[in-house]
Parts: C-alpha cells; structure tokens; sequence
C-alpha cells in the first residue's frame, strides 16, 4: 500500500460515529444564548392517529344546496304590472304555500311570473342611479304617502323605547310598536289613496301585506319573507295604478331605501331575531333585495367593481349613496372577525368580475333561495291582488263555463 493512497491515510468512518456528532446547540434569537436541543415529535401511530382536519369554512348545515341549479337557471326578466280591471272584489288575503307543489304553481301562475318580474324590473330601473341622485319633484301623491308613512312609523320608535331585558333577541318593547301599527295601520293604508276613491276597500286587503312587512311580533323576529311582503304591498299598490313605471326609480331610491333605514332602525333598537338566517351562509341576516337594487346601482361604474367592498374607505365614503356597500357596511359592523369567515358568500361574490353579472346572479338567487323555498313562502299572502292559481279539472271547467253562460243569458 503506498502514502498515495487515500483509503489508508486515515480508517473509514463508521455511520453509527457519524449520526452520534452531536449538532452544533440552537440559538435565541433574543439574546443568542444557547437553547435547549430541538427533537421531532414522534411519528403518528394506530393508537393516537392524527387529527381529523377541518376547514374554516366547512359547509354549514344550511348552506345553498342548489349552486348548480341556481347558475343554469335563466335570469328572471322585467315584466310590465298587469292592472287590476274594475269591477274589483276586494278580499281578505290567505296563506296558501304548504308543499313544493304549491312553489311550482305559483311560479307557473301569472301572478308569480309578473311578481318576479316586477322586482326585476325595479332593479333595471336603478341600473347606475345613486341615492342621492335627482328624482321628480315633488313626489307623487302615493309615494309621498308612503314616505308619510314610513316616518311615522320611525317617529313610533323614538315614542315606544326598549325595555330592559338579558336577552340577545326580542326586546318585547317591539310588541307594543307592532301593536300599534295594528291599530292604525288600516288609517295609514287609506291614506295612500285618493280622497273618495272607489280604491279604498282595498285597504282591508293590502293591511296583512302592510302587517306582515316589518317582522313578527309573537316571535319578535325578521327575515327575508317579511320584506318579500313589504314588496308584495309595493306590487298591490302598482296593480292598483298609484304607482306607475315611471316611479319606479324614485320607489327603490327614497322609499325603499327609507324601508331598508327604518329596518335597520327596528332591528337594533328592538333585537328582532333573524328569521330563517343561514348564518354566516347567506348574504344578510335579515335582507336580499337592497343586494339586488344596489348591485344594478353599480352595473358599469368606472370605478368601483365587487373586490371593492373590501376597501373600507370605499365603505367609509360612499354607503350613502350605493345600498350594497351600505349592506357589506353593516355586515361588517354587526358581525365580528374575518369577514370571510362570517361572510363567505359575500367574500366569493367579490370575486365575480362585474357588477353585471352580481345583479343577475343576486335575481336568480333571490328566486331560488326566497321565493322558492316552502319555509319562507308558506307565509306569503294571496288575495284579488296576487291570486292563487287553482287548478280546475277539465270537466270542472266546462261546468263552471255553462254556469258562466246561462249567467249572461238570464241577465240580458
């Protein structure tokens, strides 16, 4: 063996010599003192396997089940408001919703396709509007009215105050609001109406619309099917003529958004329970169509696109004239924490490229998860006004069509 050689200059080191070098100590990255040795937790075994991994946002009992059905579903179009045609009988609305069934065949019914219309229509109407932007002055007669109205009931607020209670929900002050507004409802309602007008039977009929708008007082709760009702009495008045097309800008601009200001009022002041929440699931605990309106306020603003509610200087600066940021506002002051953990459908509709295609989404939302579901429509009311579709046997029909002609023949 000659001293070239490598292999002798020195024995082999074994692998046991080299993994007992002990590692060079850790340092503080405080005072760079040495700590104490760092070793890896042992390995997961059959008897203590590792932890079931759950998302933050793992899917809510409640949460939209319908997502696919909801793309694929054509955006509900504006429809014109049919007019109700003397002579009128007036009546009493009833609840009539208690299946699935009942769901399709409103939908299928005239009066459901012209329903669903006329919110869209409201919607089209304010495409790229503001709050505070001009509308005809003055008012006319029945939307002053309804602004009458609505401060009046602002003004019951102020006169009937919380009372003290350990409850998170339903201070039971807003009893006695309700219960005021039962009383004079009836007067508030005939008000809207020209004086001796042959319309004002229909108070009696457009009441229940009226009661059932600002939440309910055995439950002291408020929901989505509550301001559907306040949108069903906009549509009674609209098939009565006190509320054209033309005032539809100015209806969703100064009165709902007073409705939407006077809930908001309602909610805080009294603790009314949502009604029929998703939770963090839906987009408002309490409200769907100031989304809707307030979306198509924003369809092609130069500026502020969906990822904006995000900014809280947009928010700050510009909820007085746009209600989806005043929405997102409210949201985030209500609701506490990462607002895309306790808002994650908002948080992914921030994602959607325009204001466009978040208004026609909001439609189509709005009518699967509102107006398709029993839970919520089982309370809607259906009178002369909105009429419930009754499904007449063949044989049926030709009776009551004899019934019909011997009618007019025994009357001419």
């Amino acid at each position: 063996m000659t001293d070239s050689d490598p292999s002798a200059a020195s024995p082999p080191v074994s692998s046991s010599s080299a993994t007992d070098t002990p590692s060079p100590p850790m340092l503080c990255a405080a005072c760079a003192g040495a700590t104490a040795s760092w070793s890896s937790p042992p390995p997961w075994s059959d008897s203590s396997p590792p932890p079931a991994y759950r998302p933050i946002r793992a899917p809510a009992i409640n949460a939209p089940t319908a997502t696919a059905s909801i793309v694929l579903a054509p955006v509900p179009q504006p429809l014109p408001v049919p007019p109700a045609e003397p002579p009128y009988r007036f009546e009493i609305p009833s609840k009539r919703i208690s299946s699935p069934d009942d769901i399709r065949r409103f939908h299928s019914s005239e009066a459901g396709r012209h329903f669903v219309g006329f919110v869209a229509t409201l919607s089209r109407s304010v495409r790229g509007r503001k709050l505070s932007d001009p509308v005809p002055s003055p008012l006319p007669a029945p939307l002053s009215g309804l602004l009458s109205l609505l401060h009046t009931l602002a003004r019951w607020i102020d006169e009937i105050p919380p009372l003290p209670h350990a409850s998170r929900y339903g201070n039971p002050a807003y009893r006695s609001w309700h219960a005021r507004l039962t009383d004079e409802g009836h007067g508030l309602v005939v008000a809207l109406f020209p004086p001796s007008d042959e319309l004002h039977p229909a108070a009696d009929e457009l009441l229940p619309y009226l009661l059932d708008s600002f939440g309910n007082a055995y439950r002291i709760d408020y929901g989505t099917g509550h301001e559907t009702n306040f949108a069903a009495f906009l549509y009674c008045l609209a098939r009565l003529g006190l509320i054209k097309e033309d005032d539809y800008p100015a209806l969703v601009l100064r009165v709902f958004a007073t409705y939407l200001d006077l809930m908001r009022r309602l909610q805080i002041t009294y603790s009314l329970e949502p009604a029929g929440s998703h939770g963090v699931w839906g987009l408002d605990d309490y409200h769907f169509l100031p989304f809707i309106f307030g979306s198509a306020q924003l369809i092609d603003h130069k500026y502020m696109k969906p990822k904006s509610i995000h900014n809280q200087d947009i928010l700050d600066n510009f909820s007085n004239d746009y209600m989806y940021l005043a929405c997102v506002g409210f949201v985030k002051k209500v609701k506490k924490g990462v607002f895309a953990e306790h808002s994650p459908m908002l948080d992914d509709i921030s994602g959607v490229p325009n204001w466009s295609k978040v208004n026609s989404g909001m439609l189509k939302m709005y009518k699967a998860e509102v107006l398709e579901k029993v839970p919520i429509m089982q309370h809607f009311l259906f009178g002369s006004l909105i009429k419930w579709y009754v499904r007449i046997h063949p044989f049926g029909m030709v009776v009551y069509k004899m019934a019909e002609l011997s009618f007019h023949l025994i009357h001419s």
